[in-house]
Formats: structure tokens, C-alpha cells, sequence
């Protein structure tokens, strides 16, 4: 069956962190909609926070993210001044402050902040929130970067947990995307954190780099699970240097194909389930007692721009250069640009450059694919009952999934869908199915697999 199944390994799909995905967003959703969307927020509204630092000190090849090297300090405690006056912004358009459980500071580096000034954003973050003293504050960590003055830090600032870019330990590898990062520097930035009180702790690899082998990536997980992380994403490596230029660096003759993508990624989960993680959707692994592993076994995991996630908010505020936020009307994006961000910014109004309004339909097909990308299986008609809709407007679907059952990718009954584990890398292509913009032209995705 993996002979018929590998037909959809090298298909070009998005990764589904929202429906409908950021490609379709657009500026007829700008910063006049996304103030009237606060406005709506009624007091008491649960939120989470994402705050973006776009800079790094040096460019890893494979990245995706919306980043610049930043040699010098000074354009990152401009771009934080900004960002401090964005927050407060966006705060003074709320009719009271949000109720907040989850923090993130994502990037490029959000340690490459100087300690006093993270600690001040923090600060500022708590003076105009309510956030719950149970709140989970997350922020990335290039542990090659870490000083302990910056752990210090992020402790004092109450954060509990931290996601570790790792990637990969192969030294051939680490080489082909210009990351040098022994395991001992790794390992003792997790002694550090530990040590701070920092003990939720996540680990970033990547499977289908260039040079990457089967064995080197199990080995990778091999040493990975010596440290014992609470939580492991097992992302498949992104190659779009048509966007990303700096991608342009690996040599494509280098990359595995995508039955050998599927392999290194079967052998990665495989390696960590034996060590006692639980498979969490698509690409996340975490133990049996951790809040994520629970969410996922209790069917009320979620996904959005972050991956898979334990927050159920019900709005998402997005801060910094490229942030996107989810509020109840819909999704808003920042300016990507960070002088175009800036400029708005520092002229009073808000940040927006394009977004989406939600419609009927795409709440429901929107449910619909986050149950498939989490769960696994969903109910149409149940789902269908819940949206008030009539399972018979998602009738043109179901010859892509009769199809995908014939191919032993689904078993599909005539309105529940049931992905067999030996299926699970597929489900992007499974929940595509229900995407009614996918066929729109003029979009690039990654590979399925």
C-alpha cells in the first residue's frame, strides 16, 4: 500500500495552521476592520498573545521565517520601541482587558532582546493584560545564542517554558544549513533552564535537510530523548527559494526525494515513540503527563500559527512585523516589512496590511480540517450539526475522500473519516479535501510529506 500511498509524498499542500491559510488573506481586511474586531471583544474574552522578534545574529539556510541578521543591537531596540507602542495601541481599542493564558514570543531569536529590555516588555504585556498567574509564557531559544544573564531573565519574567531550535546533531548536516550546534552546548542550556525553574521544554527537529540520512536522524532523536524534553516537533523542511532566498545556498541535488522524506520521518516517530512520547497530530510528540500529550488523547487539541497547541482562546492578538491574529470575525496580518510596520505604527493606527473575514462556510470547513489535522478522524455530519449546515453542501468532497479510501489513505463510511497511523503524514492531503480555495492559482506550499 505505501507504493500507492506514495503518490501524494511530493505533493505541494499547506500545513493548514489556520483555514483559510495566510496566501488567501487580503487588504480588504485592513486596519479599520481589525480595530472594530477589538472593539467587539466582549470583557472577559479568553485570548493568548504572540509577539514576533524578527531579527537573528546569523541566517540559518533553511529557514522559513520572516527574519533579518541583526549584527548590531540598536535596529532591534528601535523595532522594540515600536512594538511597545503597538501593544498599547491595540490595548487602548479593547473595552477591557483580555484574560490571557498563553504568551509567545516567537522569530527569528526573541532572546536576542537585551535582559532588562525583555524584562520591560513583560511588564508592559501584564500592566495592560490580565494574565493569569497560571499562564504558560513560551518563547524560542537558539541555545548557541543563550547567555545566562538572558535565562535569568526570561525567569524572572515568568516564563515556564521554552522551544529549543535543535534541527539536527549531524555534523554534515549542520554544516549544508550553516548551523553549528554541538549537543553539549545544547545540553547545557537545558541544565541552565532547569535550573532556572524554566522546566517546560520543547525541542525543534527538521527531517528532509540536505545530506540528511535515515540514521542521522535517528540518532539526532537518540540524543534528543537523553535530555528528556517534555515535547518534540518533527517538522518536514520547507523548500521555497523563490521566497526565501538565502534557501537558494542549499544545493537541491542534496535533498531526499519524497519517499525518503517519509522514511526519516517514520524512523524519527518510530524512535520516539519507543522512548515513550505520544504521537500528537501531524508533527508533535510529548509524554503521556504532559498538557499537550492529555489535550490530544482527551480530543481538545488545537492548532494554529504555532503548530499544535493546548490554547483554546478565543481570540489570538498578534504583535510585531508579520504577526497574524485571530479574532472571532476573522484573521488580521501585520505588515511584513519592518519599516512599512514601523511607519504605521509610529503614525497611530494599527499595523494591519491584509486579512480575512470569515464566512459560514469557512467556519465550518475550518473545523473540519483542524479535527482532521488534530484528531485524526472526524464526524461530517456531526460537525455539519453543529455549523446548522446541511452535509449535502460538502457532497463534492466525498469523491476525494472515496478516492483516498480506495487508496488505503482513509477509511470513510459515508461521513466519518478515520486515518490509519500508517496514514498520518498524509492528513494535510486528507484535510485539503475540505479546502475550498486550494485550487485557486498562484499559490506554493510545501511537500505533503
Amino acid at each position: 500500500m505505501i507504493n500507492v500511498r506514495a503518490r501524494y509524498f511530493d505533493e505541494r499542500l499547506p500545513r493548514y495552521t489556520s483555514y483559510p491559510t495566510a496566501p488567501h488573506f487580503t487588504g480588504e481586511i485592513g486596519a479599520e476592520s481589525y480595530g472594530d474586531w477589538l472593539r467587539a471583544l466582549r470583557p472577559g474574552t479568553k485570548a493568548s498573545l504572540y509577539l514576533h522578534i524578527p531579527f537573528c545574529r546569523s541566517m540559518c539556510w533553511y529557514c522559513g521565517c520572516h527574519t533579518s541578521v541583526a549584527l548590531r543591537d540598536q535596529p532591534i531596540v528601535d523595532y522594540l520601541a515600536v512594538l511597545r507602542r503597538e501593544i498599547a495601541l491595540v490595548a487602548d481599542r479593547l473595552a477591557a482587558p483580555l484574560q490571557v493564558q498563553h504568551v509567545h514570543f516567537g522569530g527569528g531569536t526573541p532572546t536576542i532582546i537585551a535582559p532588562d529590555d525583555f524584562l520591560r516588555l513583560v511588564a508592559l504585556l501584564r500592566e495592560r493584560f490580565v494574565i493569569a498567574p497560571s499562564a504558560e509564557i513560551a518563547v524560542e531559544i537558539d541555545p548557541r545564542r543563550l547567555t545566562r544573564a538572558v535565562t535569568e531573565a526570561l525567569a524572572a519574567s515568568g516564563v515556564n517554558r521554552a522551544s529549543l531550535g535543535v534541527q539536527s546533531f549531524d555534523p554534515v548536516v549542520q554544516e549544508a544549513i550553516n548551523r553549528i550546534q554541538s549537543v553539549e552546548q545544547t545540553a547545557s542550556v537545558v541544565a541552565g533552564l532547569r535550573a532556572a525553574g524554566i522546566s517546560g521544554l520543547n525541542f525543534d527537529l527538521i527531517y528532509g535537510l540536505p545530506k540528511q540520512t535515515v540514521r542521522s536522524c535517528i540518532e539526532t532523536v537518540e540524543r534528543c530523548v537523553a535530555l528528556r524534553p517534555d515535547r518534540l516537533s518533527v517538522f518536514g523542511y520547507a523548500h521555497v527559494p523563490g521566497f526565501k532566498k538565502h534557501q537558494r545556498r542549499i544545493d537541491e541535488a542534496d535533498l531526499p526525494d519524497g519517499l525518503e522524506r517519509h522514511e526519516q520521518a517514520e524512523a524519527m516517530a518510530e524512535a520516539l515513540v519507543a522512548a515513550g512520547y505520544v504521537r500528537i497530530g501531524l508533527d508533535h510528540f510529548a509524554l503521556p503527563d504532559d498538557s499537550m500529550g492529555q489535550a490530544g488523547a482527551e480530543g481538545v487539541l488545537r492548532r494554529n500559527f504555532q503548530g499544535y497547541t493546548t490554547d483554546g482562546a478565543e481570540a489570538l492578538i498578534g504583535f510585531g512585523a508579520s504577526a497574524i491574529g485571530r479574532l472571532p470575525g476573522g484573521y488580521v496580518q501585520n505588515e511584513v516589512v519592518i519599516g512599512r510596520y514601523a511607519e504605521r505604527v509610529l503614525s497611530g493606527a494599527l499595523a494591519t496590511a491584509k486579512g480575512f473575514r470569515l464566512s459560514t462556510d469557512d467556519r465550518l470547513r475550518a473545523e473540519l480540517i483542524e479535527r482532521l489535522m488534530c484528531d485524526l478522524t472526524v464526524d461530517i455530519g456531526a460537525v455539519c450539526a453543529k455549523h446548522k449546515a446541511n452535509p449535502e453542501d460538502l457532497a463534492p468532497s466525498f469523491p476525494r475522500l472515496k478516492a483516498l479510501a480506495q487508496d488505503g489513505v482513509i477509511h470513510f463510511d459515508g461521513s466519518r473519516v478515520l486515518m490509519p497511523e500508517d496514514s498520518r503524514l498524509l492528513v494535510r492531503k486528507v484535510a485539503s479535501v475540505f479546502d475550498a480555495y486550494l485550487a485557486q492559482p498562484g499559490r506554493s506550499y510545501s511537500r505533503s510529506v
